[in-house]
């Protein structure tokens, strides 16, 4: 889909997996605040959400939401750091 802005939904999605992420990092974020993000609905949907982490430090983040039925939880699929503001959200 088209980069589309953040909404409030996009931001409770990164909320949900920062632990994830900081604990793969191996540092906490003092910024975590989604810009925006793009679908991909696949056997369930993946979200490419640009997050912002600080200064000028972007990553961009893979989650992936199963279908309703499969009763699974969000997951951090993988993740790009070392972004910046104007690198366009891409599939990975």
């Amino acid at each position: 889909s088209a980069s589309r802005p953040a909404t409030d939904e996009t931001q409770q999605m990164v909320d949900e997996v920062r632990p994830q992420l900081e604990e793969k990092e191996g540092k906490k974020f003092d910024v975590f605040t989604a810009v925006e993000f793009k679908t991909q609905v696949v056997a369930g949907t993946n979200y490419f959400i640009k997050v912002h982490v600080g200064n000028e430090e972007f990553m961009h983040l893979r989650l992936f939401r199963s279908l309703p039925h499969e009763n699974k939880p969000l997951s951090l699929h993988s993740y790009q750091s070392s972004k910046a503001k104007q690198d366009e959200l891409t599939f990975f």
